[in-house]
């Protein structure tokens, strides 16, 4: 929420080219609490010092020799351009006021102007002003959080990877369909116990030991976690290769199965 000492401290600038209207509004507004009430008679320094100050609220004269208001508007959207114009324009001509918020004014005050009103429509458009300013402080803040969120996880799934990869001998990770998404590691030994794009009835080089492939088969179609899963190989030449795997299932939001992930590491190989 927008506090009365957010408001009464609001940055306000004031520009006319007539002393008398800048006087009459600066006392109007300093009477009525603001404490950061600054004004120009010279439209074209508006662009600056709005650069300079960033004023959360702009009284604009339409009727200025030189430089009218509307030019001045177009001044302060090409040096913002999407931004949000703080405009409050005031005029002594009826026709101005649609074409005042066409050109990118937030409100209108005819003269001569009630100071009542004045003063409630400088009070409305600053109170929509600074919760503007909130929102885009917010919105900053946010995109800052999940920035430095994302860097986080990003730099965690990245030791994590590597940690992976110095403790085991291969990382793998497979869709729905056991086809796999990504290996890291001689993990395509493993193709002939189920992990493999090329499924069960695949015949790698040497003879597998049944009983643990049928374990081990069992536990991949029940979307089972498996840890330091041993399993052994007789190969053609005769000698004998035994691995060790872990898995894990992965799921998404709805608990539909997504695939596995895993690691291996080859623990015993002899004749």
């Amino acid at each position: 929420m927008i506090t009365e000492k957010e408001i009464l401290e609001a940055r306000i600038l004031i520009v006319d080219d007539q002393a008398i209207n800048v006087s009459l509004m600066e006392g109007t507004l300093q009477g009525a609490g603001y404490s950061n009430v600054t004004s120009t008679l010279d439209p074209f320094q508006v662009a600056l010092l709005h650069a300079a100050n960033s004023y959360d609220l702009i009284v604009l004269d339409l009727q200025m020799p030189g430089m009218d208001g509307f030019q001045v508007m177009d001044v302060l959207k090409a040096a913002e351009p999407g931004r949000y114009l703080p405009v409050l324009v005031v005029t002594a001509q009826p026709s101005h006021k649609l074409r005042a918020l066409q050109a990118g004014a937030k409100d209108f005050v005819t003269k001569p102007f009630d100071l009542i009103e004045l003063k409630t429509r400088i009070r409305n458009m600053l109170e929509v002003r600074l919760l503007y300013r909130e929102l885009e402080s917010q919105n900053q803040r946010l995109e800052h959080a999940v920035a430095e969120r994302t860097a986080e996880l990003s730099a965690s799934e990245a030791r994590h990877r590597r940690l992976t990869e110095l403790a085991s001998d291969w990382y793998w990770e497979q869709d729905e369909t056991g086809k796999f998404t990504q290996v890291n590691g001689p993990v395509m030994e493993m193709l002939g116990l189920g992990l493999g794009a090329e499924g069960a009835g695949a015949a790698p080089a040497g003879t597998w030991d049944a009983a643990q492939r049928a374990a081990l088969r069992s536990a991949i179609d029940g979307r089972q976690p498996f840890l330091d899963f041993v399993f052994s190989r007789v190969n053609a030449d005769g000698s004998h290769q035994r691995f060790r795997v872990s898995g894990e299932p992965i799921f998404g939001p709805a608990c539909s199965f997504l695939g596995y992930r895993g690691i291996g590491n080859e623990i015993m190989t002899g004749n």
